[in-house]
This record gives structure tokens, C-alpha cells and sequence, in this order.
């Protein structure tokens, strides 16, 4: 019941979806994300936003407050969405430079 006293309409997703937070592996200085089209195209993977900028200095976390991006992914199993996340994951090729390279 909802607080007005009147039934609550809850309807339950017809699947499951999940979203991966992509880590930054070191630090160091954002050059490019290669793969990124290859990482989209993994059956159950809805989208890839990278939205770290080449150029971008990026730390660790807990240092760090950002990640690159996300890989969102719908499928019917969560175990379908996790595998979808974690392949599309494997497909993106970072490259980042050392501070002292800048």
C-alpha cells in the first residue's frame, strides 16, 4: 500500500540489466579506449560510454573520484549480463602514459 492508502502498481523488469563501472588500471595520463565498437557490439551489451577525455590525468581510486566510463548490458539471465559486461570489458584496449611522459 502506498502511503495515501491506495494499492501500489509494482510491476517486475521482464529481464535483467547491470552496469560495469570501468576501472582505471594505473595511473597516468589518458592517451585513447580502442575497442570501444567491439566492446558495443557483444550480444547483451546495451551501451559503452567512455567519458574520460584523452589527455585526462587520471588516479587510482581511492585517490582517484572517477572511472573511465561504463558498459551498461540487458540480457534475460544476470549470468548473461555479467558474462556480456565482463567480454565487452576485455575487448577495451586503454592506453595511458605515465605522469612523467606528459
Amino acid at each position: 500500500m502506498a502511503a495515501i492508502g491506495r494499492p501500489l502498481a509494482v510491476s517486475q523488469p521482464k529481464q535483467a540489466s547491470g552496469v560495469l563501472m570501468i576501472p582505471i588500471p594505473k595511473a597516468g595520463v589518458l592517451r585513447r579506449v580502442d575497442g570501444v565498437d567491439r566492446a558495443a557490439a557483444v550480444d547483451g551489451v546495451a551501451d559503452v560510454r567512455i567519458v574520460a577525455a584523452a589527455g585526462h590525468r587520471l588516479e587510482l581510486l581511492p585517490q582517484g573520484s572517477s572511472y573511465l566510463g561504463f558498459i551498461f548490458a540487458e540480457a534475460q539471465a544476470p549470468a548473461e549480463v555479467e558474462a556480456a559486461l565482463r567480454a565487452a570489458h576485455a575487448l577495451l584496449d586503454i592506453k595511458i602514459d605515465p605522469f612523467w611522459a606528459m
